[in-house]
């Protein structure tokens, strides 16, 4: 971990905010591995609620219901030494794999416009961002969870390089799939993200935005520490 903040270093929330498919998620991974940060991941948290609201037939017209299931589950996150990587958790149990399957990706979406669901993430993603030293990536990380943080980076693609990206990351984890069937996901969760009445998907006014489509992944990650490091060390010496 060449890049590990030192003890000197004022440890700052990086917010990562972005469409679907542009390497959000992998990137803030690596960023906090490297600066010796906290991640976490905010869609995970809303695909692991997606999973238990499928899992237990919640219905999604249902306040009683929703709250019910929203006091039984508990969400962490874990880092995996072997595999060198963080892994989430719901109710003491792995679900990393489970929350990339298409049954929860073509509901996710539905499930985090659901102000109640929104509520108790949003609280959730503040209480794990205390003291800072944390790299957050979402949809309103930078606009609603922490629009103070002190670096806020908005992640972009093109449509073509986020669906082949989308295809590959699938194809890894065995997942059967066409290329038509992700391109109606990522449209419709564009769609649904874009205008949702509570925190809809934007770029902060005061956010760095970095477009994934025609640079490597070491690439996109040593912006985003070079940002960080530039942003603690004005920080540290103000």
């Amino acid at each position: 971990m060449y890049d590990t903040a030192t003890d000197q270093d004022k440890k700052i929330i990086i917010a990562i905010d972005g469409y679907s498919a542009c390497g959000k998620s992998s990137t803030a991974k690596e960023v906090a591995s490297r600066l010796g940060f906290t991640y976490v991941d905010s869609g995970a948290m809303y695909r692991a609620v997606t999973l238990y609201f499928l899992d237990h037939n919640v219905d999604l017209e249902n306040q009683q219901q929703i709250a019910k299931a929203l006091k039984e589950i508990t969400i962490t996150f874990k880092y995996n030494k072997a595999e060198r990587r963080f892994e989430t958790y719901l109710n003491g149990g792995n679900i990393e794999e489970d929350i990339r399957r298409m049954r929860v990706s073509n509901m996710v979406s539905k499930v985090s416009v659901i102000p109640e669901v929104r509520s108790a993430m949003v609280d959730l993603q503040r209480v794990m961002g205390k003291g800072g030293g944390v790299v957050m990536d979402g949809r309103d990380i930078g606009t609603t969870v922490y629009p103070d943080a002190e670096l806020k980076v908005f992640m972009t693609a093109n449509f073509e390089a986020r669906v082949d990206r989308r295809m590959r990351e699938l194809e890894s984890n065995g997942v059967e799939i066409t290329s038509d069937e992700i391109k109606e996901n990522l449209a419709t969760r564009d769609r649904i993200d874009s205008t949702r009445e509570v925190s809809p998907l934007r770029k902060a006014d005061d956010a760095h935005e970095i477009d994934t489509s025609y640079i490597t992944f070491e690439q996109q990650v040593q912006k985003i520490i070079e940002l960080a490091r530039s942003r603690m060390k004005a920080l540290s010496n103000a």
